[in-house]
């Protein structure tokens, strides 16, 4: 990864999220070095939706180059769920399946707009993937997989409910 330029970093540690910033606006700044491969999820889900983006790609300027990818399951399913599945069972299918076919769509550059904050800019160029991709748009984090849903969340989807009802 060192020979790469990866950057890796604790999400839950904000001066580690501070230094991924400075260093993606100088990567962006030089203008010789290659664009940045940035998966703004955070996770990988079912191939069905794209979940809420983080926004901190979203915050360091420069033009957004979107790519919408879509795993084709007809001769392997390169999705790993881990409640389901071990780390060695999801190795063993991705290993004897016949192939892993995956659609890969470059989509036009984005900018920001004025006025457009990191969060409006980040839906609108998760909007343009899920079209293409023909994908749903989720509002949640993929993090909530993991992780007990908060009841002020909760609460909040609840009353919009009634307020359909």
């Amino acid at each position: 990864m060192q020979t790469t330029q990866h950057v890796l970093f604790e999400r839950s540690e904000m001066k580690d999220r501070h230094l991924v910033r400075k260093k993606i606006r100088e990567h962006i700044a030089d203008k010789a070095k290659l664009p940045i491969l940035i998966f703004p999820e955070g996770t990988c889900i079912n191939n069905t939706s794209v979940m809420m983006f983080k926004k901190g790609s979203f915050e360091v300027g420069g033009t957004i180059h979107p790519v919408a990818i879509k795993y084709d399951p007809r001769f392997g399913d390169a999705f790993w769920n881990s409640t389901k599945h071990s780390m060695m069972t999801y190795a063993f299918n991705v290993l004897t399946s016949w192939a892993i076919v995956c659609n890969v769509w470059y989509l036009p550059p984005m900018v920001q707009e004025e006025e457009e904050d990191a969060v409006h800019f980040a839906n609108r160029v998760k909007a343009v993937i899920a079209a293409r991709g023909g994908m749903s748009m989720l509002p949640w984090d993929g993090g909530l997989k993991r992780k007990k849903i908060k009841e002020s969340f909760k609460e909040e989807q609840q009353k919009k409910y009634c307020q359909i009802v």
